[in-house]
């Protein structure tokens, strides 16, 4: 079995032969991608969560890669359960009751300005770059999504959607503090 690093390069016999139940063809498969699958978690998910984002990845690889249809779609599948297991993580972690959501704004109500913005700051900082990029173009600069858009060549639903998820993060850093 020949294989090239990197899950989008994966030789599509070791890939069928992994999906037969070849129990080596599955382990080298693994090893393969869990590099791509590190680094797509590192930019896409909160440096608390990338850990647990390859983990859940590679275990739904181990348990329903026989129901991959398409040798050809391995690397777009994979992504987006690695995608979907970090929008959980977030979701998960961001998902706070009210009682510690109303614990958390009479904290801050409580706190200096001065105390709140090194909090902000430090949430920004926190963020992956491609979220702290847009979420200082639009709430720093004040730059307009059409203007945000031009700037870095996006799409306008890829700027929404990653100043909504870098909302959500900064919100989730807060409330944690």
């Amino acid at each position: 079995m020949i294989t090239r690093a990197g899950a989008g390069r994966c030789d599509p016999s070791l890939i069928e032969a992994a999906r037969g139940g070849d129990t080596n063809a599955l382990v080298s498969l693994i090893a393969i991608a869990q590099p791509d699958i590190r680094r797509y978690a590192a930019r896409n998910c909160r440096a608390a969560d990338i850990d647990d984002a390859v983990q859940e990845t590679l275990l739904l690889l181990y348990r329903r890669l026989g129901t991959l249809r398409a040798v050809t779609s391995f690397s777009a599948w994979l992504f987006a359960v690695a995608r979907r297991a970090c929008l959980r993580l977030l979701r998960r972690s961001t998902g706070t009751d009210d009682a510690s959501a109303d614990e958390a704004e009479a904290r801050l109500a409580h706190l200096a300005p001065e105390d709140i913005r090194i909090d902000l700051s430090r949430a920004i900082q926190s963020l992956p770059g491609h979220y702290r990029e847009v979420i200082l173009l639009r709430d720093i600069e004040e730059l307009s999504i059409d203007e945000i858009v031009g700037v870095l060549g996006l799409t306008r639903e890829s700027v929404k959607a990653r100043i909504h998820r870098a909302r959500l993060m900064i919100r989730e850093y807060l409330v944690r503090d």
